[in-house]
Parts: structure tokens; C-alpha cells; sequence
């Protein structure tokens, strides 16, 4: 018996954009002319604005007295115009690194509080309602070039978890895909296929579905607005996961119960644990996140309330007020900035707030899973686009009936991205004035028949006073989440107190030589943002493939440059080497070494068998995530498109995935016969991108093709392909079994 069609039956309705207001000279322009936007109301502002007014206050006063101590301790305090400068971005910088200080500092004292509520909304205080029949729940992935194997792997994991629950029939499975590679949407079309059958022969496939979208518009977020314009009205609530996602069963059905006991949220968003890359790089970020993230993710928690981020995955939404009020206008204009929202997600739950609905953070819900990019060189192209998407939402920041929260979250996520080139700046101008200083000649008689020299003085004690404040804002958050740690007893989830802190060392070590690395990429992204450079948009790789020599080098190369140039710029003045600039230059000259080390799974797996860099879920691996290692070790080998007409079995798992089209007629059946006569006669390769999609989507046309390739007139490259496929089957056949796929970003442990 067939399979169930990949689509349940249509449920269309409406989710329309609203012109967005525009920046406030706009607005009141548009006021004169009579033609006045109005937006809504401001939602009113919580009890606890007190915590957000002390948060305020702590950082302002931070800055100001780390800026009157800079000021002191400069040659001519502060009165040339390049102390004048340094101060400046001293300041904001300051004021930077002491948001993040005190947001740990709260975070601290949420962890440790002992079950205290005070308004916030946390997994653990509340009940554990029945789940009302009624309230379905859409669990949606949309992918785009992604690997497959990591996508079935840990969508198939995560069914079969909450298939665990017995709440399994209030939950339909999406994935949305928007590949663009015919390859792999044909692989997709197989591994769906697969997921299919496999269920179905245990009588519970009937609510996974897959769709591939034609017009590929608005990238992720125009994804799920299809979604929820095709198939929305039939649910209460979506559950949005990304490509790696890896989800429990009990934390999706606790998402759902949070939901229901709180009907003002609109949004809760868990906050995902990385893990499943080994390499070294991937390793480093998975026990930050582990060790770093709670503390500060409690600290968030503490004053956003129910004001929180929303980072487009791993959430659960409300999709009535989704539908009515976060569909998302282009913004105007023709610059680098406009069109297209890139960051979408924290539009959304500004959007969503605006409406009156709250979005929380619930720090304490187990559960949520997601990777971390490989390498350095696949993280800092995730940063650009979430630098462009960043930017981008600075223009929202003036949107009339925006919480006030949502706006210092934009101005928060412009200042993560901005703050580099500041950096940079401050680096430039502190160099220069150091250089001037050595090279300027004291002058000890400044005054006529002056009897006594004016000495020049150096206040040791103030410099060390102000160096230790830098340090103690910049260290002090790591030594507290380990220290929270040790209290709550968990060192032993990080292979004990004594290798939690050998790996603290190596990751601190490892992060403060690439800081200064991510300062020069995140300015340069800065940079073409606002100078509107082209941009790829692609998918983060899933895999861990090592870089090489040459592609570090050529990302790399000009910055090692530009450290030997700065450092023989101050030898050229003659002046000693100032030493607070060791850990910048010693960073950007090792920036190709570190780039191809921490691409390596080798030296990933080295340290985890000597228990250094070690995360929960490595000791204690939940049960959701050796499934996920298991299915993507188990996953069929890729197909394509040539497999896809060659082999009978894989071209019926394609035709699985494809919705069954209507008979062409008249034109559309001349140009359907063309096609397929082309693809025989011309073979594989005179078939373009668009081509292979027509023949993917159209499985008549593919099973046609197929059935035609025995004739006289097929092109030679069909039968060289058919014995390539061949060669690659028998080599996958005699290859041994193997427990993990090492390296491939499969949630694969170790």
C-alpha cells in the first residue's frame, strides 16, 4: 500500500504585512501631509521596572567612574583631541562589557535564590496540566541545503521521544524545505521516504509531512509564514525548530502544558544546549555555552521578563496572534539596509509583545538541543548574516508601541556587532597616543626663571586599579558560573572540579587569542553592511570537515599582515612594546594556525577522552540524542538527482515526497515531452538547476525519463553515471558498520 500524501488537505488563511511607521522625522512629516501612521498602543510596563532601572544605573555608573579613571591616568587628561576620542569609545566600551557583568551578576542571583518565584515563569513552578485535546501543536523545521542525514536524524529522534510521552496524536510534524541544490532535495525526497515507511509500518507516520516551496521568497521567516497561511488555522500552537534541532518529548509536551497555564505568552523560548561537533573549535563553543550560558541566560531571564528574545528555534508560539501580528513588511528604501528582514526572530517578539502578548525565556526546561558551527571559519559566516539582520533591525528601533525592552534589545544586538570596529578604533587611537607620548621630549621648565623641574608622573596604583576593573568585569562572569557550578555539585558533569577549570583554562586561552580575530571579521561586516557589499546567503555547514592551509590563509593572511605591520609601526617610532596589545597581536598573528587547529576532530577527540572540554550531555547523554547518533550512523547514502532516475528503489522513495500533479495538457505537456527528450538525448549534464527541480517535482516526468534511457538514443553519460552508482553501491555495501559518524554534525557524541 502507497504511503499518505507528504501534505495534509489545505487550510488557507490570511497573514498580511503592515507597512512599517518609519523613523519619527517620518512620521511627523507624514503628520503634516495628513497622512499620520498610528500605531498600537505601548503595552504597559511591568511591576518590576525597578530591576531594569537598577541594570541601567549599574552600568551607567560603571562607565562613568571607569572613564574618570581613564581620564586621570591619560598624559594630558583628556584635554587633546585623541584622549578626547579614546575616552569616548572608552566609555561606551566600558558601559559594553559592564552590561554584561551585571547581567551575570543577576543571573547569580537567580540560580541561586532556592525555587523562589518572583514573577517570572519557569518550567520547574509550574503544574503539569493534562494537555487539552483541542490544543494542536504543529512542531515545524524548515531547511534550506542542509545536511540531510543531521535533519531526518534528529527529526526522527525527536518523534520518536515524544511518541514516548502518549501525547503523540495532538502533534503534526512539518519540514519546510527551501533547497535550492537538486541533489539534495532529492536526497530529502529519499530520506522523508524512508522516515515514512518506517513509521508507517508501526502504524504512526500519518502526521509527518514534507513540503518543497517553488517560490522560494522572504528566506526562513517567508518559510513558516507559508505555513501558517496554508496550514496555521488548524493548530493553537508551532513549535519552530532549525536544521540541528533536537527536541525531548517531555520538553515539547512542557512547552505545550507552560502554554496553556499562561494564556497571555505568545512566545517561550528554551534555551538550547550545543552539543554533537568534535572538533577542537566546536568543543570550546559547547562548553562555554554549557558552563557560561545558564548564568547569563538567568540573567536575561531576570530583567526581560516576559519581554524576552526569541531566537527563531527551539520555541513555541502562539500562531492565532503569530498569524495577525508578526507577518513582516519589507523595509522601504533601496540600501544596504532595506528589503528583506534578515534577523527576523527578534522582530517577531517585538511584534508580538506589541500586541500585548509576552515572550519569555524559561532558562530551566531540559530538554533542547542545537550545534554550534565547526569551525571559526563557518561561525564568522553566520555572523555576517546575523550582523547584516542586526543592523537591519536598528531601523526598527523607533516603531511606534514597541516595548521599551525590545527596543534596547535591537540597540543590544546593533552594539554585539558594533562594538567591534569601537574596539578596533580604541586599539588605533590608544597605539598612536602611546607612540606619541615615547616620542615626545619631557619638558621639565615650562615657565620662566622656574627654579624646580615639573617631573613626569605615572600613577601605577591608578592604572592597576583600572586594569583590575577591566579585568574583574571581563573574568568575573566565568569565575561565577564555575563557581555556581562547583556549589550546585555538577563539576562532576564536566569531568570534575579540577578538569572543569583545566578546561575553563584552555577555552579562555583559545577564546582571547580569537577575539581580536572576530574584532577585524565583525568589522568588516559592519563595514559591508552599511556599505551594502553583496552578501551569499547559505546554509551553516553540518558537518566538520577540517580547513585547510590555504583557506585559513586566504581568510586569515590579512590579518596576521596587518599585525607584523603594527607591530613594526611601533618599532619604527622607536618606543617600547606596549604590552596590553600582547594578546591582540599575538591573536592576529596566529589567526591561520588557530583556524586550521580548531577545524581538527582529531585534537577534539584527543581532549575528550582525557575528560577537557567536557558538557553534560557527554557524560549523561539523554536518551534524545542517542537516537539522533544513531539514525544519522544508520542514514542511507546520498542519491542525488542522477540516483534519483537511475535506481528504481530510490526513484519511488522521490516520488514519496512529491505532491501528485494534475495530467499536463496542450503547451505544459509539449514542454514537459521536450524536457524529458533533452534530459535523454543531451544527458545529465545539459540539465540546469531548474530542469532537475521540474523532474524532481513531476514523478511521471522522472519515471518517463527512467523508462527512456534503454533506448538507442540515450546519451553515453547516462550509462557512465549508472556505473558510477553501481561502484559507489558495492563500496557502500562491503564497508564495515560504524557506531558514529565521526565529525559530521550529527549530535554524534564521541
Amino acid at each position: 500500500m502507497s504511503p499518505a500524501r507528504p501534505q495534509p488537505a489545505l487550510a488557507r488563511a490570511s497573514m498580511t504585512p503592515v507597512p512599517w511607521a518609519g523613523h519619527p522625522l517620518a512620521r511627523l512629516v507624514a503628520r503634516a501631509l495628513g497622512r499620520s501612521v498610528r500605531g498600537p498602543r505601548l503595552a504597559a510596563r511591568g511591576p518590576l521596572l525597578l530591576r531594569r532601572l537598577m541594570l541601567l544605573l549599574l552600568v551607567i555608573a560603571s562607565a562613568l567612574l571607569g572613564t574618570d579613571y581613564m581620564a586621570e591616568i591619560l598624559p594630558h587628561d583628556g584635554r587633546t583631541w585623541v584622549e578626547q576620542a579614546l575616552l569616548v569609545l572608552f566609555g561606551l566600551l566600558f558601559a559594553w562589557i559592564s552590561a554584561g557583568f551585571w547581567t551575570a551578576v543577576m543571573g547569580l542571583f537567580v540560580l541561586l535564590r532556592s525555587g523562589r518565584n518572583d514573577g517570572t515563569l519557569e518550567a520547574s513552578g509550574a503544574p503539569a496540566c493534562p494537555i487539552d485535546p483541542a490544543a494542536r501543536t504543529a512542531i515545524v523545521m524548515p531547511i534550506c541545503n542542509e545536511h540531510v542525514p543531521t535533519v531526518f536524524a534528529g527529526l526522527r529522534a525527536t518523534y520518536e521521544s515524544l511518541r514516548q510521552t502518549s501525547q503523540l496524536e495532538r502533534f503534526d510534524f512539518f519540514v519546510l524545505s527551501d533547497t535550492s541544490n537538486p541533489d539534495l532535495r532529492a536526497d530529502e525526497h529519499a530520506a522523508y521516504a524512508e522516515l515514512r515507511a518506517s513509521l508507517d509500518a508501526a502504524g504512526q507516520g500519518g502526521n509527518v509531512y514534507y513540503r518543497w516551496r517553488q517560490h522560494r521568497t522572504r528566506r526562513k521567516a517567508g518559510n513558516v509564514a507559508d505555513f501558517c497561511r496554508r496550514w496555521g488555522r488548524s493548530y493553537r500552537y508551532m513549535i519552530v525548530l532549525d536544521a540541528d534541532s533536537v527536541m525531548s518529548g517531555d520538553c515539547l509536551t512542557r512547552l505545550v502544558q507552560l502554554m496553556e497555564t499562561h494564556p497571555d505568552a505568545g512566545i517561550i523560548q528554551t534555551a538550547p544546549r550545543a552539543c554533537g561537533h568534535s572538533t577542537f573549535h566546536a568543543r570550546a563553543q559547547q562548553f562555554g555555552a554549557a558552563v557560561y550560558g545558564p548564568l547569563f541566560t538567568a540573567g536575561m531571564h531576570f530583567w526581560q521578563l516576559g519581554e524576552s528574545h526569541y531566537w527563531g528555534h527551539n520555541a513555541i508560539l502562539r500562531i492565532a496572534p503569530f498569524m495577525q501580528h508578526c507577518a513582516l513588511a519589507r523595509l522601504p528604501g533601496n540600501g544596504s539596509l532595506s528589503g528583506e528582514i534578515m534577523s527576523h526572530d527578534f522582530v517577531e517578539a517585538a511584534l508580538m509583545r506589541r500586541a500585548g502578548w509576552k515572550a519569555w525565556v524559561v532558562p530551566d526546561l531540559p530538554g533542547s538541543y542545537e550545534q554550534v558551527p565547526p569551525n571559526l571559519i563557518a561561525e564568522l559566516q553566520r555572523d555576517r548574516r546575523w550582523c547584516h539582520g542586526n543592523l537591519q533591525n536598528a531601523r526598527l528601533m523607533f516603531e511606534p508601541g514597541l516595548h521599551p525592552v525590545h527596543r534596547s534589545v535591537f540597540a543590544t544586538g546593533v552594539l554585539s556587532y558594533v562594538s567591534a570596529p569601537l574596539w578596533f578604533a580604541f586599539l588605533l587611537l590608544s597605539t598612536l597616543l602611546f607612540a606619541q607620548t615615547a616620542t615626545t621630549v619631557p619638558q621639565y621648565f615650562v615657565a620662566p626663571y622656574q627654579l624646580f623641574p615639573i617631573w613626569p608622573v605615572s600613577d601605577i596604583k591608578l592604572m592597576l586599579t583600572l586594569f583590575g576593573m577591566t579585568a574583574l568585569l571581563l573574568v568575573a562572569p566565568k569565575l561565577l558560573a564555575l563557581a555556581v557550578i562547583a556549589i550546585q555539585g555538577k563539576a562532576r558533569l564536566h569531568g570534575g572540579t579540577s578538569r572543569m577549570l583545566a578546561s575553563a583554562g584552555v577555552e579562555f586561552v583559545y577564546t582571547t587569542l580569537l577575539a581580536p580575530v572576530r574584532m577585524l571579521f565583525h568589522s568588516q561586516f559592519v563595514l559591508a553592511a552599511l556599505l551594502g557589499w553583496r552578501m551569499r546567503w547559505t546554509s551553516p555547514p553540518r558537518d566538520g570537515d577540517a580547513t585547510p592551509l590555504r583557506q585559513a590563509w586566504r581568510r586569515h593572511g590579512v590579518h596576521t599582515l596587518l599585525a607584523v605591520g603594527w607591530v613594526a609601526g611601533i618599532v619604527a617610532v622607536g618606543s617600547a612594546f606596549p604590552w596590553w596589545l600582547s594578546p591582540v597581536i599575538g591573536g592576529l598573528l596566529l589567526a591561520v594556525p588557530l583556524s586550521v587547529v580548531g577545524s581538527w576532530s582529531s585534537l577534539g577527540r584527543f581532549l575528550a577522552r582525557r575528560s577537557v572540554l567536557l558538557i553534560p550531555e557527554e557524560v549523561e547523554e539523554a536518551g534524545v540524542l542517542r537516537a539522533a547518533r544513531r539514525h544519522a550512523a544508520c542514514a542511507s547514502p546520498a542519491c542525488g538527482f542522477t540516483g534519483a532516475v537511475l535506481d528504481d528503489a530510490a526513484r519511488e522513495r522521490v516520488r514519496v515526497a512529491a505532491m501528485p500533479l494534475a495530467a499536463s495538457r496542450g503547451l505544459k505537456a509539449v514542454a514537459r515531452e521536450k524536457l524529458i527528450s533533452r534530459a535523454v538525448t543531451e544527458g545529465p549534464h545539459a540539465l540546469a538547476t531548474a530542469d532537475r527541480m521540474r523532474l524532481l517535482g513531476d514523478a511521471d516526468a522522472l519515471q518517463s525519463l527512467a523508462a527512456n534511457l534503454g533506448s538507442d538514443v540515450a546519451h553515453p553519460a547516462w550509462a557512465e553515471a549508472r556505473l558510477r552508482q553501481a561502484r559507489r553501491s558495492a563500496h557502500v555495501a562491503v564497508r564495515p558498520p560504524t557506531r558514529a559518524v565521526s565529525g559530521t554534525g550529527v549530535l554524534a557524541g564521541q
